[in-house]
């Protein structure tokens, strides 16, 4: 039944008792949770849509960094395929280097994401600040797109003919 359906007696009960206390404003419990909890789901929601937008401006930073330190390095590739090298060696060598360089970006901003947790705790409801799966992740995803972001320059790379790509500088 609708609580809201008995605040009528629930009045008259209150004047019945004590007629200087005044029983206006009634409402539900929900709606009081409701108007307490709105702020702060607002709160959240503009959080959350920033870090969104923010996440998404790293990947494509990390792309486009990757990408183009890659495809400076078109005469070195074309200067160790003329020397012999095979496409998958190249393509190996340049993939580690990004993973390595990857790797430490994501663990500096691990560290600073759990030391700016304290900041954040007090915003959260029913999740914890450190949430592992949620470090980890976000940590997978931008190792995978500094993978992707120089597997492709390098593949277009390989493929340029070594004469091609020393006679570019």
């Amino acid at each position: 039944m609708n609580p809201l359906l008995v605040a009528s007696a629930v009045r008259k009960q209150v004047r019945a008792v004590d007629p200087r206390v005044a029983a206006s404003d009634v409402q539900s419990m929900e709606s009081v949770l409701q108007s307490n909890l709105g702020q702060r789901r607002l709160t959240m929601w503009l959080v959350t849509s920033f870090a969104g937008i923010a996440f998404l401006l790293a990947v494509i930073g990390i792309y486009g960094v990757i990408a183009y330190s890659v495809a400076q390095r078109t005469q070195e590739v074309g200067i160790r395929r003329a020397l012999g090298a095979q496409a998958s060696d190249i393509i190996r060598i340049v993939l580690s280097q990004a993973f390595v360089l990857a790797l430490s970006g994501t663990a500096v901003g691990i560290f600073a994401a759990l030391a700016l947790t304290r900041v954040m705790k007090n915003l959260l409801f029913g999740v914890k600040a450190t949430d592992p799966y949620a470090f980890c992740s976000a940590a997978v995803l931008f190792l995978l797109v500094a993978l992707v972001a120089s597997f492709f320059p390098a593949y277009r790379a390989v493929k340029v003919d070594p004469m091609q790509a020393l006679r570019v500088s």
